[in-house]
């Protein structure tokens, strides 16, 4: 069997290691430390299961899993994470993903949750499966997160600054802009989100999405 490990740390990518051999011994490990590295490892390798972080550099874990089903609609992918909120489960599951679980439970889970989704199950960690037989969140809740899972990178970082209450001149001193360079951004999100051009509607929509805002810490 032949296994990819995709995450920024070491330390944790030797912990799945030592899962792993102890688990299937004559295993092949192939380790990652980001998302764009992980995606061509996969492609060129085409191991059994890819177990992949969703925050890295590069690509997250989620823009891999999407781009990789999308090519080959039988690789199996599983995404563990820290992140427990039923609206990134769902995204993970909906962009391919046939396993998910959460890194505290990853010694205990691992293993049976790479075995179920060998047998071609699905498998989502403890705690995770009742969250997700809840009603569903409301259609305007996962629009804006889709919204937000939109944006580029630069966007994302100048929205979360926007969310410290910093002006376009801060924000640009901290990612090292020009301040025109920050405003074009700022226009950028607001068409994306929908929003009217006024100086203050990216602040008040940044206040009333905080807790959305707070679930995207990780990319």
């Amino acid at each position: 069997m032949k296994l990819l490990i995709a995450d920024d740390h070491p330390i944790f990518r030797k912990g799945l290691r030592d899962i792993f051999l102890n688990a299937f011994p004559d295993c092949e490990i192939i380790e990652c430390d980001n998302g764009t590295e992980a995606l061509e490892a996969i492609g060129d390798s085409r191991p059994d299961i890819s177990i992949l972080d969703i925050n890295m550099p590069g690509l997250n874990g989620i823009e891999v899993a999407k781009k990789v089903t999308a090519e080959f609609p039988q690789d199996k992918i599983i995404i563990l994470t820290m992140y427990k909120e039923k609206e990134m489960v769902r995204k993970a599951m909906n962009s391919g993903a046939s396993g998910y679980i959460l890194k505290d439970f990853a010694v205990n889970e691992i293993i049976e949750c790479i075995n179920n989704v060998l047998e071609n199950r699905k498998y989502i960690g403890p705690g995770l499966q009742s969250e997700l037989n809840e009603p569903e969140l409301g259609k305007k809740k996962q629009s804006v997160m889709d919204l937000l899972m939109s944006l580029s990178q630069a966007e994302l970082k100048t929205l979360k600054l926007v969310n410290q209450n910093k002006s376009s001149k801060e924000i640009a001193e901290l990612l090292f802009l020009s301040e025109k360079t920050i405003e074009n951004y700022r226009s950028k999100i607001c068409q994306k989100l929908g929003l009217p051009p006024r100086n203050n509607s990216l602040i008040l929509w940044t206040s009333e999405h905080k807790d959305l805002l707070a679930m995207l810490n990780e990319f």
